[in-house]
């Protein structure tokens, strides 16, 4: 039965037309609702963002990213904030953009959620993406494209982090990205009203039934999804992740 409505809800977010990327709608689950963006990573662009090519300093929003992408004839089509950062906007833990590691990887505990081990690494490779919890990036070293580590894991082979509370009055409009074990597909999710990580956690793993999902954010979590009329802001992010499509594209 799972199986018929996760294809249902693939069919839904996803659309039937080809052209189309990182489709974008409402999910709702255990009387909670949520923004749900599917990447289909064999069709479509997904790329991590972090820093100005001109000046090294980071992007710090949306708009600035639609920037950077107009002058190079590029559209974006879909966006969140990817990963925790310092006050300077530098990632945390690892950052990889275009092959280049600006951040090592992080793996030992540590203060606030990033350091609630086990964290992840959400990983993007040619066709694929992935969750990876860290210490199993540590040993494996997959070779990403991009790549960008937060925490803590919200789904570790099909179980919750052991350390969420169903009852646990810690709400936050949360964000965060889920895989398919063959790694075509990322579902990249944020909450519409304050949850807990308890309750974010099962929305990954019983409604899109994924074995693998990493927390992003709670607090800034930020969404751009133009078909849904919405672009968040609020206080300038660090790693941001996205979907691009040629600006020819959009147009037609």
């Amino acid at each position: 039965m799972w199986k018929a409505r996760l294809g249902l809800l693939l069919v839904a977010v996803f659309g039937s037309g080809a052209g189309q990327a990182a489709e974008c709608r409402a999910e709702r689950f255990e009387g909670e609702s949520y923004t749900v963006c599917a990447v289909d990573m064999v069709r479509d662009d997904l790329r991590l963002f972090l820093n100005s090519a001109e000046t090294g300093t980071p992007l710090g929003s949306f708009g600035a990213i639609e920037g950077k992408l107009k002058a190079e004839g590029k559209t974006l089509v879909f966006a969140m904030n990817a990963g925790m950062y310092h006050a300077d906007r530098s990632p945390v833990g690892l950052y990889v953009e275009a092959g280049q590691e600006m951040r090592g990887l992080v793996t030992r505990d540590g203060p606030g959620n990033f350091g609630l081990l086990p964290n992840g690494v959400f990983c993007i490779r040619e066709g694929r993406a992935d969750v990876i919890e860290t210490l199993r990036f540590a040993r494996e070293r997959p070779h990403c494209r991009d790549a960008s580590q937060s925490g803590p894991m919200l789904v570790i082979d099909g179980a919750l982090h052991p350390r969420f509370l169903v009852e646990s009055d810690s709400r936050y409009i949360r964000n965060g990205v889920g895989t398919s074990e063959d790694g075509r597909r990322a579902w990249f999710v944020i909450s519409d009203r304050a949850v807990n990580f308890h309750t974010f956690g099962r929305f990954f793993r019983d409604h899109l039934r994924v074995r693998q999902a990493l927390y992003f954010d709670g607090k800034v979590s930020r969404l751009f999804a133009p078909g849904l009329g919405r672009s968040d802001i609020g206080f300038p992010l660090g790693p941001m992740v996205g979907a691009v499509i040629d600006a020819d594209a959009a147009v037609d």
